[in-house]
Order: structure tokens, then sequence, then C-alpha cells
């Protein structure tokens, strides 16, 4: 995975500056309190959900132990539906894949709907290269296009922005990209809402070529499923020609009968719905009906080699509803930007450093992006176990280790900045193991209690700066057990 906001620090600092944002914070609150509470309500209407929660991650797990299979019943499928079927082992191949398949059709535009993995691999800024301008569909992606802005959410890409703010995006912006706005324009919802209708009417009557992803792919039938709620899709995936759908490998389902039970989890987890109100499905082409020309890109850039990894695949399983930004509370205070990647919050924080690696200081500082707190666990519709994973790769990051890379084997060096903390361990790990050295220790820090600073020297100030240094107690407990409890109790 090579594409990452360019110029981002690391986490600790670009969270630091966004949590003195009044206006942001405010934004962030507002809307995640809101959609966390419809979500719960609408999850609670279901007796069955811990089931349907057990059953999503069995399928996945299934699916992610057999990707080798299933992969190739889906090309199968795909080709013998009609489409046509192209492999990309990272972002590089997969933008070439795709700006060869635009340059082939002559245009020079396409509209782009429902697609997070494009966003990863950088494909409209590959795109402008080329000299094909890329238009996003979705309301929140064209806020975010329009503002020369980036994604701050999985599935509210501006959720950082007001409607005073998107009020004045459109009407400085939207002329420059097609149709103006309204020279009366109000920030409501409704005038918003239809002056973007308006703006993309012209783009989805005109488009010859449209680009998407997908919620799902189905491998018995090669059927591809994408999931929205503004109807944007649908016009995409149905108008244009050529439809080319870019796709990561991990989004797979064996079964129509497996897909049942995500459809019930995605939009209650997602948009606190019942159903999506728009559940597009495709299989190939058919004639008289949809594009001509259907090309599937399968998108791999990073996630075979996260597959490797017997902790960290978890991720590998998440269906993108965006439910543990929702309930986290660093998200809230930091906003998406802060982790430098498409994927942000505590998901973000667990796949962005295996899709690309650890070596760059923000990925390096991901991991240390959570209280855990294991909000985010508690209302995956998959079962991630993103605390486990975030102390996985905390150990990575500060140990180094084997990992797989282009699916080779290597070994990482610890990250630069750690050494204090290895030491720390290493030091603990020792007196843990010696109970002597232990019993020792304990009793030299309490007798020199008095002397114990309220603050942390060096590397330790990050941490005493927002709490306290716990106090040391007079006697060590071996000592009060043996005192209280006598020679015996305390042989015990």
């Amino acid at each position: 995975m090579s594409h990452t906001f360019v110029g981002m620090p690391a986490f600790p600092d670009a969270a630091r500056a966004a949590v003195r944002d009044t206006t942001l914070r405010g934004n962030l609150r507002h809307a995640t309190h809101t959609i966390r509470g419809k979500r719960a309500k609408a999850v609670a209407e279901l007796d069955d959900w811990a089931g349907l929660r057990e059953a999503g991650r069995q399928i996945k797990d299934h699916t992610l132990r057999h990707l080798d299979h299933y992969l190739v019943q889906l090309e199968e499928s795909v080709t013998r539906a009609g489409g046509t079927v192209h492999w990309a082992a990272d972002a590089d191949e997969a933008n070439r894949i795709v700006a060869g398949l635009v340059r082939a059709t002559g245009e020079r535009e396409v509209v782009k709907v429902k697609s997070m993995a494009t966003q990863e691999i950088g494909l409209n800024e590959a795109l402008a290269e080329e000299g094909i301008a890329a238009y996003e569909t979705d309301l929140a992606e064209l806020i975010v296009q329009l503002g020369d802005d980036r994604p701050s959410h999985i599935l509210v890409p501006a959720i950082h922005r007001n409607r005073g703010e998107i009020r004045d995006i459109f009407a400085r912006t939207m002329s420059e990209w097609g149709r103006p706005a309204p020279d009366d324009l109000t920030d409501t919802p409704a005038e918003l809402a239809e002056a973007a209708r308006l703006h993309l009417r012209e783009k989805f009557l005109r488009a010859k070529v449209g680009i998407s992803g997908a919620n799902f792919m189905v491998a018995e039938t090669g059927t591809l499923v994408v999931v929205e709620s503004e109807g944007n899709g649908r016009m995409c995936l149905t108008l244009p020609e050529t439809l080319i759908s870019v796709v990561g490998i991990e989004k797979l389902v064996p079964t129509w009968r497996d897909l049942e039970v995500f459809l019930q989890t995605l939009p209650r987890s997602s948009t606190a719905e019942r159903m999506n109100p728009y559940t597009s499905m495709w299989t190939g082409t058919t004639d008289g009906d949809g594009p001509r020309n259907f090309h599937l890109v399968l998108l791999d850039n990073g996630r075979t080699d996260t597959l490797a990894d017997e902790v960290g695949r978890q991720a590998l399983r998440c269906i993108r509803c965006s439910a543990c930004l929702n309930v986290c509370p660093v998200y809230e205070r930091a906003g998406g930007h802060a982790y430098g990647s498409v994927y942000p919050g505590p998901i973000g924080a667990i796949l962005s450093p295996q899709l690309r690696g650890t070596a760059s200081e923000i990925d390096a500082s991901l991991p240390y992006a959570s209280s855990l707190c294991g909000a985010c666990y508690e209302v995956c519709p998959v079962a991630i176990d993103i605390p486990e994973v975030l102390v996985h790769l905390r150990e990575r990051v500060v140990q180094g280790g084997p990992v797989t890379r282009r699916g080779a084997k290597v070994t990482l060096q610890p990250a630069k900045g750690h050494a204090a903390e290895r030491a720390a361990m290493r030091a603990a790990a020792f007196a843990f193991t010696h109970p002597g050295a232990l019993a020792a220790g304990q009793r030299i820090a309490a007798r020199t209690r008095r002397f114990h600073p309220r603050r942390l020297p060096g590397p330790g100030r990050a941490w005493s700066d927002s709490r306290e240094v716990p106090k040391v107690p007079a006697e060590p407990f071996r000592d009060w057990w043996r005192r209280t409890r006598g020679e015996a109790g305390g042989a015990r």
C-alpha cells in the first residue's frame, strides 16, 4: 500500500493539533453520538444479534482460510458471466490497469462510487496524471473533492464539516467542476442535497465510464454487491457503457446464503437502518441491460501479507461499517485526518500498519492511537478483537521481528524511538522471572519513596504529563504478608 496522506506527521502530533480545533470537535461529537445512539436502537431490535455477529465472524474466517480457492471460483464465475478479471498486486499495478482500461474507451472522464480501495491506491491522482478527470458522486465524497480535502470517516467522509462549511464549499468551487450552485443557496440539508443532485445529474447522463468498488463479492455466481443510501451508486452502475470495479480480495463471500448475514448486520452497524435504501447487485454483463463491458480489478496491496499474520489477519474481516469509529473516544477527539490514511479510527489503526508496514513514522504510531478501552470490539459486527491486534502491533513496532512483505519472510528492525521502552520491558521480564530480584527491587522502592519524583524524567515525561505517578506503598506486599500472617503464610 503506497498511498499515504503526504506530509502527515505521527499520530500524536496530528492529534495534538486536531484537539485544539473546537469546531472540528463539536462536529465530531454531535455526529458520532447521534450515529451510535441510532445504531444501538437498531441492533437492539434483533434478538439474534449475537448469533448473526458470530455467523459473520465464522463466514469471514472460513473465507480467509480458503481465499485461494474462492478467488479462483470468483474469477471463473465473473468470466463465465461476461466480465473480465484483472489481478493487481499493488497500488501501482491497479492504477496502470484502470488507466489503461479508461484510455482504451477513448474517454477522458469517469464517474465514481463506493470505493475506498481507489482512495487507498490514489486512483484519482493517477488518472489525473493521464489527463482523465474522476468525479466522485457520493454526497460526502463530493464535498471532500470540491473542498480539496481528505476523507475523515469510513461511512461519512465529510463528517468533520458542518452545514455552513458545506454551503460555502458548494458556492465557492462547484462551478469549477461543472454546474454551479444556485446563487441563493442556503445551508438547509434539502437545498444542499438538491444542489448536489443537479450538479451530478449532468455527469451521470454524460459519462461513458463508471468506476466502483463493492461491499461484497459472491464467489459462486460472480455477483458484486454495493449498498448505499443516495441512489448515486445505482446511476454509476447502470448508465455507463463500461464499468470498472476495484475491490480488495478480502471482500469475498462464498455463497448467496452467506451474503444474507451481512445484509442484516452491515446496515444496522453503519447507518442504523434495517436495510439499505439501495442494494445493487450485478453479475457480468447482459445485452440491453446495464454496461456492455465489465472489468473487475482484484486488489491485493498488502492483503496477503496481512493474511500471513495469525493475529493481525482478523482485520481483513472488516466490512467497513464504521461502528468502531463512532464509539472510539480517541477518534471522537482527534478526528480522521490524524490517522494519515483513508482508513481512520480503530480499524485504521490496525489495518493501515499491516497493509503499508510500520516503517514510516505515521504507521509506527498508529497502534498507539487507542486507549484500549475495548468499545470497538464490543460493537464490531464481525467480532474483530481490535485491542488484541493493537497490542500485537505495538510489540512489532517496539521489538521488530519476522513478518511477511510481498510474499517473502523478512525480519523487521525495532522502530526508532523505542529503546527506553524495550529496555523497560526487558528489565520487567527479568524481574518477574527472578523472584529474589523482584523482592529486592520492591524493598528498595519502598525505602526510597520520599525521593520519588512526581513526574518521570526523559521519555517518561510524556506519560506523566497527563497522569499522576502512582505512589509506592511504605511496605511491599510480600513483607506485609509475612509480618501479618507469619513466616508460614509468607512461604505460601
